[in-house]
């Protein structure tokens, strides 16, 4: 075993420090050296990618040289993601561990992970994934009939392209399987929580922009009026939950975004002290794996959910969306040494493991 790890990061983009890296990749790389093990950043461009000579020396050299690759790239920040997915499923391919497969990135990250779980205690039934423009157009106006909806794009962050859909006159609710197409709406968007009122038709015309293209998608989703208790995010170094972000919507009117740059706020827990939900999603992690491709659990990830309520009156959890294509922990300040330092016992411990 070389006891190396690469740390692919993408050259440039808005979350780099004043060194040009992630603010929380060099202290993993630190994390790894009190192990006797290597860490070395290698940053990527669209110019390399598309470069077949530079890309073959990329991927040559890592595949010569290191026992695994940790993922710090953000969706975006590569145009040429495509390209750079190929690179990490060569090297997976080559014996590498993967931190996450490139694979296992598209599989728990995108927006229809929630669809593949709706079989599942964690997802309502009544989740649906729209690939195409026609399908969304003839079963939106079904699902809105029946009640408050969310409709979530597959691309995008900070809340853009996520859009919480009610009707003008909620009393209208279950009174027909199908609305009309001029029927008024009611749309909020989580980005900012600034609503507009607008026609059923109208509004599914302008999403078609989140159908359309590479990767389109959109996921719809029943909408959890208890959202405005607060989003509980998990975050995980693997299989263990390190701590709960308690992100509470802005209050007023039909805000429900949870997003920092909306408002919410904001507020760190020990996992202990969320421990009837830790142990209840830890108990699932066997179900989600099986479910989202089978592969390995990513190295640092997430799972937010929202609180409702079950046909008894108890508290019950709905998972609203799992991250892990490139999960920072850079806030809060304090706690971004520790996590480093766990982090690099992760990477020793499940290179080890896959190396033995």
């Amino acid at each position: 075993m070389k006891k190396h790890i690469v740390f692919f990061e993408a050259v440039g983009g808005t979350d780099k420090g004043p060194d040009g890296h992630r603010k929380d990749t060099m202290p993993m790389v630190e994390a790894l050296s009190t192990h006797g093990w290597k860490g070395e950043v290698v940053q990527l461009s669209d110019e390399i990618l598309r470069n077949k000579a530079e890309c073959q020396k990329v991927y040559e050299y890592v595949r010569d040289n290191a026992d695994g690759y940790v993922s710090r790239v953000n969706p975006g920040n590569l145009k040429e993601e495509k390209l750079y997915f190929d690179i990490l499923r060569r090297l997976c391919e080559d014996g590498l561990v993967g931190m996450p497969h490139p694979d296992a990135m598209v599989g728990y990250g995108a927006k229809d992970a929630l669809t593949k779980l709706a079989d599942t205690e964690l997802v309502p039934d009544d989740t649906y994934a729209y690939y195409d423009v026609a399908k969304f157009k003839a079963t939106f106006p079904k699902s809105l009939a029946k009640g408050e909806r969310v409709l979530k794009q597959n691309r995008g962050s900070t809340g853009e392209g996520i859009w919480r859909v009610r009707l003008e006159n909620a009393a209208d609710y279950g009174k027909v399987d199908s609305l009309s197409l001029d029927t008024k709406i009611i749309c909020t968007e989580a980005k900012d929580n600034h609503t507009e009122e607008r026609h059923l038709g109208e509004f599914m015309d302008f999403c078609e922009q989140y159908i359309i293209g590479d990767n389109g998608m959109l996921v719809d989703m029943t909408f959890l009026p208890r959202i405005k208790e607060g989003e509980i995010r998990i975050l995980m170094l693997y299989k263990t939950p390190v701590y709960v972000v308690h992100k509470k919507p802005a209050e007023g009117g039909d805000a429900f975004s949870a997003t920092l740059f909306s408002g919410a706020k904001y507020r760190y827990d020990e996992p202990k002290d969320w421990q009837t939900l830790i142990n209840w999603f830890l108990d699932k992690l066997p179900q989600i794996r099986t479910k989202l491709g089978n592969y390995d659990l990513p190295l640092i990830w997430t799972a937010d959910f929202i609180l409702d309520t079950d046909a008894n009156g108890k508290d019950k959890y709905v998972l609203g969306e799992i991250n892990c294509s490139c999960v920072g922990f850079t806030s809060p300040a304090e706690f971004m040494a520790k996590i480093a330092v766990m982090v690099g016992e992760n990477i020793v411990n499940i290179v080890s493991e896959k190396k033995a």
